[in-house]
């Protein structure tokens, strides 16, 4: 099986860092650019982040540029109650030897897909806001993208408000852009990333690897995992964002069912639902691939596995 080429859009973010680490070494994965976008923290932080990731791990030759700070419409919201004021407590990550590039993450995007064959996956762990951004200011580039495989939304429940998941809240018009535009998306929304959960058990697993990237996993998740305690009464914090990077490693992990999404934009107590057609009931084709269905024992091998690449 060949590489698949990424394009990684964050806002790190506990589980955003460790899809970093998941995308930095795997022999599946070609890790071409990562674009920051404010979300979990405000964008000098999240940008920020990346590059600490990054220059803890050694993740070099990959330009990592800073995106949009602000959503296309409503006010920014951030997720310091999860995340931390930082967005990587848990953790103390020296000041980044690496520098942001010099570009727009919307320029880099928009340049990035409309120079290359049309193979590349953008994989999204955050607010849509830069590839929003790109579509509307190159709109040619949805035909050079192969599939958006991102993490946001729900078919159930939410988890900012009763309808709501964070990423899609965070700017329901750009996610609205995105499920407009025509390319495969593959959807990891809460119903299957609320499988993952990092137990115990697997913070014990994760230890023996006994890895820098090991242990950027464990300070994170403690700190990630008591806040979805107190928060939400979780045995542990769900591992959202690695999903994308496991569907991509090995789809089978991952059980989909083909839906047609709309963000609602309007409802008094559900804007920035997605409203996925589970049974069909409106006759539109679907737009949208969405987990279902996680097998967890081979996510949490995945996982373990891309992390072992590390030294």
């Amino acid at each position: 099986m060949g590489k698949e080429k990424i394009i990684l859009d964050v806002d790190p973010g506990s589980d955003d860092a460790i899809a970093i680490a998941v995308a930095g070494r795997h022999p599946r994965i070609e890790l071409l650019a990562i674009t920051a976008v404010a979300g979990n923290q405000t964008l000098g932080k999240t940008a920020k982040n990346a590059l600490k990731v990054c220059s803890h791990l050694g993740i070099t030759g990959v330009p990592i540029a800073a995106g949009m700070s602000h959503p296309l419409v409503r006010e920014p919201i951030t997720a310091a109650n999860v995340h931390g004021e930082s967005g990587l407590d848990g953790v103390e990550l020296e000041e980044p030897k690496l520098d942001l590039d010099p570009r727009h993450a919307v320029d880099l995007i928009v340049e990035m897909l409309s120079s290359l064959s049309g193979d590349i996956n953008f994989v999204a762990t955050a607010p849509l806001t830069n590839l929003a951004v790109a579509l509307r200011k190159k709109p040619g580039i949805a035909k050079k993208i192969k599939r958006i495989v991102m993490m946001g939304g729900s078919y159930g429940l939410g988890n900012i408000t009763p309808a709501a998941e964070f990423n899609i809240y965070a700017d329901p018009e750009a996610a609205h852009i995105v499920f407009s535009s025509g390319v495969p998306i593959v959807m990891m929304g809460l119903d299957l990333t609320h499988q993952a959960v990092v137990t115990q058990d697997v913070i014990k697993r994760v230890e023996c690897i006994d890895n820098e990237a090991s242990r950027l996993f464990v300070g994170l998740m403690g700190f990630y995992s008591t806040r979805y305690r107190e928060r939400f009464g979780f045995d542990g914090a769900p591992l959202h964002d690695p999903t994308t990077l496991a569907w991509l490693i090995d789809p089978s992990i991952v059980e989909t069912k083909a839906m047609h999404v709309d963000v609602e934009l309007r409802g008094e107590h559900t804007y920035g639902r997605t409203v996925c057609d589970y049974w069909c009931a409106l006759g539109k084709l679907p737009n949208a691939d969405v987990g279902v269905r996680l097998e967890v024992e081979r996510f949490w091998d995945a996982i373990c596995e891309a992390l072992s690449f590390y030294s």
